[in-house]
């Protein structure tokens, strides 16, 4: 029985995959099909490459990206995962590159407006949004996508950061090729992909965590939790200048809660060094609800200040 489940699981893993490599790989060509290419905007990386070269060239832009994505899989091959990157990223590259191609024979051929503001926010939300898609479901779409990876990989940098490093050469190339204003357009696509595959793959910035060093730990615990009804964690911590030792308190909280919680312990403790912070996920601990109402749902060892997986969308 348990076989059966395992394999049943593992299917619809696999399916859920292909369904995100190939609506992914779709909205990357509608991106360049739609946007980017009618208005002449290269964002860097193979796509922005091929773009130029179809200035001079005249060749069909996908087929020129998939030429140009051969030693990209190889790179993609020995350092993403091999086999299972080959497979997952060749399926991208097919649907992307030769949709690329075919899909103009069912678009508007000059796009969809000829704002070029629009052209490079909506080119890198869309291209964004399916570059994430595919990250999701284990591949790339070649390209600078997987020099994107692998040093995402090895440094923790955010993609978007990498996008902007790794494309800045091709950007200054469409300056010379279609002019400076052009290429200010590519880098803000660029900027706009990279912040949209980051918001795919991290999601968003639902909860706000806060670090509080005080001296009167206890007041200022004990006047959140009843004014927010909130859970609180407590370490101790040492000052490294004055050498006198503080109370660190952590705990989740919702947007709104910000300045009621900032204004609730200035009441307390005037001195206290308030940190606030962006968190993508919470789970455990004391969990707020809508109204106030708590309701503890820590699992065993788990820290109270680790709450807030119940806030809504109107709390954020």
């Amino acid at each position: 029985m348990m076989p059966k489940t395992i394999k049943r699981t593992a299917l619809v893993s696999l399916l859920r995959d292909i369904l995100l490599l190939a609506i992914g790989a779709i909205l990357l060509a509608l991106s360049l099909d739609l946007f980017l290419a009618p208005a002449e905007i290269a964002p860097g990386g193979v796509s922005g490459l091929a773009i130029i070269l179809h200035r001079f060239t005249r060749w069909p832009i996908g087929l020129m990206m998939l030429v140009l994505n051969l030693p990209m899989l190889v790179l993609g091959f020995r350092r993403l995962g091999r086999f299972q990157f080959l497979t997952r990223t060749v399926f991208v590259v097919l649907i992307y590159n030769l949709g690329t191609d075919l899909l103009p024979r069912l678009l508007p051929p000059a796009g969809i407006t000829g704002d070029m503001l629009l052209n490079a926010l909506y080119g890198g939300l869309v291209g964004g949004i399916g570059t994430g898609l595919v990250y999701l479901a284990g591949g790339t779409s070649a390209g600078t996508g997987i020099i994107a990876r692998v040093l995402q990989m090895r440094t923790g940098m955010p993609v978007s950061q990498i996008y902007v490093l790794t494309d800045g050469a091709v950007i200054l190339l469409a300056g010379l090729v279609f002019g400076w204003e052009k290429a200010l357009y590519a880098l803000l696509a660029v900027f706009v992909w990279g912040l949209a595959t980051d918001y795919v793959l991290e999601g968003p910035s639902v909860v706000r965590t806060a670090f509080i060093v005080t001296d009167a730990a206890a007041d200022v615990s004990q006047a959140l939790l009843r004014q927010l009804a909130i859970g609180v964690t407590t370490w101790p911590a040492q000052g490294e200048f004055t050498g006198a030792e503080h109370t660190v308190l952590f705990c989740t909280l919702s947007r709104p809660d910000v300045n009621t919680l900032k204004s609730v312990v200035a009441q307390v403790d005037p001195r206290a060094f308030v940190v606030i912070g962006h968190g993508h996920q919470a789970s455990g601990g004391v969990v707020r609800r809508p109204g106030g109402e708590r309701k503890a749902e820590a699992s065993p060892g788990q820290p109270e200040g680790s709450s807030s997986t119940s806030l809504t969308q109107e709390e954020v």
